[in-house]
């Protein structure tokens, strides 16, 4: 917790109206809850595979006069259906770049799919079909003239589990949303299209995001999270980080403060941690409208401004002239921004910028269909592997040639009015429209997308029942449902709606419950399905005897009807785990439940401490002895899985204390990746149906979480088979971040090792000594 007289430092100089602790230094150390100069923004150097990239963007810049050196630095409006652009400059070929929402499909546009969601992707545990869908993501972007996506998202990761935009995110874990956004990455640039991993970093809240003025007319600065430097590294980066080693070309800036400097104009975090200690070689963009200083923004490491800037422009040449910036500098922010181009060969054959995108403008506006057949199978099999069944009481799913059908819940249907603008929307409240919003694909503001069209569970289940000859009921509006007693099921639909913009307000709510607990009352056998953007609590009809079988939704996109019906009908057997903890009552996550709020003597500079370091989620849970309602990881299938044959083996890799000295590459010290041990483990389908199971690794670590998941494994096994699995375990996996030395610190001693099916079914355990 930082003292009071060092808050009341910071607020001084923020009453001055100085830069927040961003030039001020009370001694070498990192101080918590503010933030260190780290000057000069280092220039890019062409690491790793760059190389070329870099001799191509340099012979470039040299090219440029100042002026459309300048112009490079900002994003300009125009009218071809983009999120944000880049100007062109013509007389050397280069056409400009459209950059546009969002991380899970195109947004605003015709002619595309609607993918499944962060959240829901994290649910897959499925690293292949993440990549897969990266691919045909990529392919329609492309198409479409999109030189970069605005996405993938980690950040936030999860801390508050009110968290409006958690749903863009994997997961609540850095390993689990490291391995699936670096996975995603290389999928969509492999069709080179560019990534924006956002938002860096520390963005977990949405309340307070901006700065505002309050009813008084007070302006209010956006929250300042406040966090320690191990933690920093050991969970907020740790995804960063893989998504940099995994070749992101861009990253964007939160709207947040960190430490109490504005996260893009903080220069420890741009210059500092992002290209001096990961080596990122490509640029930093802001979110939009976060730029909020001017000449020192690009001094601390922010390459390129959107939608445009009111504080550069010409300001640049004049700073560069009075010598307050280096020319190097802003050459420097050209070179990164064009080396991304040249890195994903967007310089050959690429589309023209916005070719595809619908223009509010032009009446002659022809769609490219992006759309392809190949994209329909990963499609529905990524809807498909996010559904986690929580609960199958009696094995009451799947069905079994069910006679009637009846189906309630306001979440069944598609929605009433569906337009390529009706997904992006900023609601007053998170909960808007909640009982007309009709089937929960994906969640609203900027990550929301633009399905080619929506398949329903009502309308897949009338499919269902015209191949079966059996019949299906329905009531979407009532809360207390007529119910068919001789119903063979009842289905009842409801979600849990979240948007940028927003936290959300609760983790469940009193209609959806009484809707749930009402069919029960009536319905021998009550199967719940939950389109959920984050987590939802439902503690208050769970135990129900009548309520056989729960399934966690999630954000399935366009397929949601298709997919959950393969599932209720054992097309498909589930294999979703849950990549967050449901607790049994909303108060289990502590302060943790609920964003910060700008209040008291901080209340125009609203402080959120993360005083709980690395205990969020499942580790706080762990800590704290609470016993979760569903663990982090878990999830049921339709058949059961053993495990067996544990072992464990050192290789011959340095485990010398220190990462050994290498050339910094993009993600950083690649002596960091070496591994060091190697865990393995028999698993068998011990039950009559062929399913997947995620085999999870979790370690203990000395003086650190009781365990924290670094491996795991997806692996498909048919009924009465085994399959081994093997994890291999990194230098960075099995290391703590050593605040004094500035490096991963691996300690001497034992590391309990333990597998299974999720952090609280644990049945292998053993050690490793280092």
């Amino acid at each position: 917790m930082l003292t009071f007289w060092r808050k009341s430092f910071l607020l001084s100089l923020a009453v001055a109206n100085l830069a927040l602790a961003e030039d001020v230094i009370i001694d070498d150390a990192v101080f918590y809850g503010q933030s260190p100069a780290v000057h000069p923004s280092p220039e890019g150097t062409g690491a790793g595979d760059w190389a070329s990239a870099y001799t191509k963007a340099k012979a470039f810049v040299a090219k440029l006069s100042d002026d459309e050196k300048v112009n490079l630095t900002a994003g300009i409006t125009a009218e071809n259906g983009c999120s944000g652009n880049i100007q062109g400059i013509t007389r050397l070929g280069f056409p400009g770049m459209c950059v546009s929402d969002a991380g899970n499909g195109l947004r605003g546009s015709d002619f595309v799919n609607g993918w499944s969601s962060g959240v829901h992707v994290g649910a897959s545990w499925n690293r292949d079909l993440a990549k897969q869908r990266g691919i045909f993501m990529g392919q329609e972007y492309r198409k479409k003239g999109v030189n970069m996506i605005l996405g993938p998202v980690v950040g936030p990761l999860g801390r508050v589990a009110l968290g409006g935009r958690n749903w863009e995110g994997f997961a609540a874990d850095p390993y689990l949303s490291g391995i699936l956004v670096a996975e995603s990455v290389k999928g969509l640039q492999s069709q080179n299209v560019a990534t924006s991993l956002k938002h860096f970093i520390a963005n977990e809240q949405e309340t307070n995001r901006n700065p505002t003025t309050d009813s008084d007319g007070h302006y209010v600065e956006s929250v300042s999270t406040n966090i320690d430097d191990k933690t920093l590294h050991e969970l907020y980066l740790w995804p960063f980080q893989d998504a940099v080693l995994a070749g992101t070309t861009c990253v964007m800036c939160s709207y947040n403060r960190l430490n109490n400097s504005y996260a893009c104009h903080n220069s420890r975090a741009l210059n500092g941690i992002l290209k001096t200690e990961l080596g990122f070689q490509g640029y930093v963009i802001t979110d939009w409208f976060a730029q909020h200083t001017g000449i020192a923004s690009a001094n601390a490491g922010l390459d390129v401004v959107m939608p445009s800037s009111s504080y550069w422009n010409s300001n640049l040449t004049t700073a560069i002239s009075n010598g307050t910036m280096e020319a190097s500098r802003l050459d420097d922010m050209i070179t990164r921004l064009m080396a991304t181009w040249y890195y994903l060969d967007q310089d050959s054959a690429f589309p023209k910028p916005g070719v595809g995108m619908p223009s509010n403008i032009s009446a002659a506006h022809k769609a490219v269909i992006s759309t392809s057949k190949a994209a329909k199978s990963v499609l529905l099999q990524s809807a498909i592997e996010g559904h986690v069944l929580v609960k199958n009481q009696n094995n009451a799913l799947p069905l079994r040639s069910p006679k009637l059908v009846s189906v309630f819940g306001y979440d069944a249907y598609s929605p009433l009015a569906y337009t390529l603008a009706t997904s992006f929307s900023f609601p007053t409240t998170a909960r808007s429209a909640l009982y007309q919003n009709g089937t929960l694909y994906s969640a609203g503001g900027s990550g929301a997308n633009s399905p080619a069209y929506i398949d329903s569970p009502i309308e897949a289940l009338q499919r269902r029942a015209y191949k079966d000859g059996s019949s299906v009921l329905w009531d979407f509006i009532s809360e207390d449902p007529v119910v068919n007693y001789v119903s063979d099921v009842c289905l009842v639909f409801i979600n849990a709606f979240a948007t940028e913009a927003v936290d959300r307000e609760a983790l469940s709510d009193t209609h959806s419950d009484t809707i749930v607990t009402n069919v029960a009352n009536k319905c021998a056998n009550t199967v719940v399905v939950v389109h959920n953007a984050g987590i939802r609590t439902i503690e208050s009809w769970v135990d129900h005897v009548n309520v056989t079988a729960v399934i966690f939704a999630h954000l399935p996109g366009q397929d949601t009807g298709r997919a959950i019906v393969d599932i209720l009908y054992g097309d498909a057997n589930p294999s979703g785990k849950l990549p967050y903890t449901v607790a049994k009552q909303p108060s289990d996550y502590g302060p943790l439940l609920q964003p910060t709020e700008s209040e008291g003597k901080y209340q125009y500079f609203p402080q959120s401490d993360f005083t709980e370091g690395v205990y969020i989620d499942y580790r706080a849970f762990d800590k704290d002895n609470i016993e979760p309602q569903y663990a982090f990881g878990f999830g049921l299938s339709y058949t059961t899985f053993g495990y067996s044959n544990l072992k464990i083996s050192k290789t011959s890799a340095s485990s010398m204390t220190y990462p050994p000295s290498a050339p910094i590459v993009p993600g950083g010290n690649p002596r960091l990746f070496d591994t060091l041990a190697k865990v393995s483990a028999t698993v068998k389908n011990t039950g009559s149906v062929d399913g997947k199971e995620v085999a999870q690794l979790y370690i203990g670590i000395p003086n650190s979480p009781v365990r924290q998941l670094r491996g795991f494994e997806k692996v498909l096994i048919k009924t009465g088979k085994s399959a081994t699995v093997t994890f291999n375990l990194t230098r960075r996996d099995l290391s703590t971040w050593d605040t004094d030395a500035q490096q991963w610190l691996l300690q001497r001693g034992t590391y309990q090792i333990f597998v299974g099916r999720n952090s609280r079914d644990l049945s292998l355990t053993g050690t490793l000594t280092i």
